[in-house]
């Protein structure tokens, strides 16, 4: 017998990363990005969020003060998605990027979102992204979703900053 599926209203709560410099993901979380402080534990411990939520991100030395990125090609976090509410807030996260001189690693329309891709100074992958309506969506013959990876037009983008 099949097991029953996942209830749909599940979601990820929110992600703790390990960090090197507390100060320094601060600088990138809350300053470049516009996360908000919401809690912080001296040098150790911080918690961010938006729109007054408890926390989105949590940032934590216990384990990792002064320290190296983990190597690539190691398993890990490959990168974390943080999901904005329309094109437009992707837009001026995109636009905060480029005004911080934060390098992109990628830029995709995936039919089904369009995302940009970066490292934050410990090098955690992260995603930025919105996502299409689903009527929307590309479909194949059977209705199944067809996502695909194009280049994302940034200057189209930005334009909506």
């Amino acid at each position: 017998m099949k097991e029953k599926a996942i209830d749909p209203r599940v979601r990820i709560g929110h992600v703790h990363l390990k960090v090197a410099n507390l100060q320094r993901a601060l600088d990138f979380y809350c300053g470049v990005l516009g996360f908000e402080l919401t809690q912080r534990y001296g040098e150790e411990a911080a918690f961010v969020s938006a729109g007054g939520y408890h926390h989105h991100i949590g940032l934590n030395t216990w384990e990792s003060r002064d320290a190296p990125p983990p190597p690539k090609g190691t398993t890990g976090l490959y990168h974390f998605a943080i999901l904005y509410p329309a094109r437009a807030a992707l837009a001026d996260a995109l636009r905060r990027l480029v005004q911080a001189n934060v390098s992109l690693a990628g830029a995709s329309d995936h039919g089904v979102s369009e995302a940009l891709y970066l490292s934050d100074p410990d090098g955690n992958g992260i995603e930025l992204y919105w996502d299409r309506p689903r009527e929307l969506w590309p479909r194949d013959a059977n209705g199944q979703i067809e996502m695909f990876t194009r280049e994302l037009d940034l200057e189209n983008l930005l334009s909506e900053a």
